[in-house]
């Protein structure tokens, strides 16, 4: 039998391709929902590109992991079958040996201190680390602190985490800082978190306020435990193959547009942390407030053994540290 519509979606194809010849398409794919104030500062840098190029460039926005988790994600980038995504600091670690400085515990002394060091010569060293792993740093989005949460022990100091498993993700620093605080560090997806709690399969996780609101969690979580042990930031990331295929113009427009929207994020975010605070309180959650210096000595053996086996590393902590 003969396939007579085949002709007629090949010239329909070639048609579109020839009237779209002029208009360049990144695709970007993350795995955050549509109100987190991450994916909203995408969308705020998709128009300003546009808007920019006069529509020569677009950014097609993919959230809540459509295409893939955030590892897969950063492999589809690898070998160019999608343009950009955002990631944790935390899992670009394997990528960037370097970042793994950032999820360090307690080296930032306040939000002005990580936006300086975000900023600074430090930060943007840290951002082409991944380079040579075909994937390039665009920017940083504030991801606030991250605390712990759980559903049915609030956690007040160190030893409430006996014997709990505690989501955390594909990080050896956040594994080993859980392990510090005397949990059992359990590596899950953030796209199957949710029915992992629900399931049992671990007893708590850790994150910032707007992804634990945003994801729901505080449905299964009933504590919150404001303890603030890291702020790992995100980082939009693009492919250095789909980097490279952009020519001076595009780069330049996409630059501005990520710069622009770097800006809005971060008072997105604090608006957003604002909110979900308050809504999780309404939804029935106990919000703690422990003594953060009780989870920062215990993780002062990271420190040192840091100090043993990566003195590279070690250094850059101190150096984080001294900036005022």
């Amino acid at each position: 039998m003969k396939s007579w519509w085949l002709p007629i979606i090949f010239v329909f194809f070639l048609s579109c391709r020839s009237e779209n010849k002029d208009v360049n398409s990144i695709k970007l794919a993350h795995s955050l929902s549509v109100n987190h104030p991450v994916h909203e500062a995408m969308v705020h840098m998709a128009d300003l590109v546009e808007k920019k190029s006069e529509g020569k460039l677009k950014v097609e926005i993919y959230p809540s992991s459509q295409l893939g988790s955030e590892k897969q994600c950063l492999e589809l980038l690898q070998i160019g079958s999608l343009g950009m995504t955002k990631v944790s600091a935390a899992v670009m670690e394997n990528f960037s040996p370097d970042l793994k400085v950032l999820g360090y515990p307690y080296i930032f002394r306040d939000n002005a201190h990580r936006f300086k060091i975000y900023d600074s010569s430090i930060g943007k060293k840290l951002l082409s680390g991944s380079e040579q792993f075909w994937l390039k740093g665009l920017t940083y989005f504030d991801a606030g602190n991250r605390s712990f949460y759980t559903k049915d022990t609030p956690i007040n100091k160190p030893e409430d985490l006996q014997g709990l498993k505690i989501r955390v993700m594909q990080s050896p620093t956040a594994i080993e800082m859980v392990k510090q605080f005397g949990g059992s560090p359990t590596p899950i997806s953030w796209a199957e978190l949710y029915t992992s709690l629900q399931q049992g399969v671990v007893d708590g996780a850790e994150n910032n306020l707007p992804s634990f609101y945003t994801s729901k969690h505080y449905e299964v979580c009933k504590y919150f435990s404001l303890n603030e042990h890291s702020s790992i930031p995100d980082i939009l990331v693009i492919g250095t193959i789909t980097w490279n295929k952009l020519n001076p113009q595009e780069k330049e427009w996409l630059m501005e547009a990520v710069q622009e929207a770097t800006v809005l994020q971060r008072k997105l975010w604090k608006k957003a942390e604002r909110e979900a605070l308050s809504e999780i309180k309404k939804a029935g959650v106990h919000v703690s407030y422990p003594d953060k210096s009780l989870f920062e000595k215990k993780t002062e053996p990271m420190l040192q053994s840091l100090k043993e086996k990566d003195g590279h590393l070690y250094e850059m902590v101190e150096e984080i540290k001294k900036v005022q």
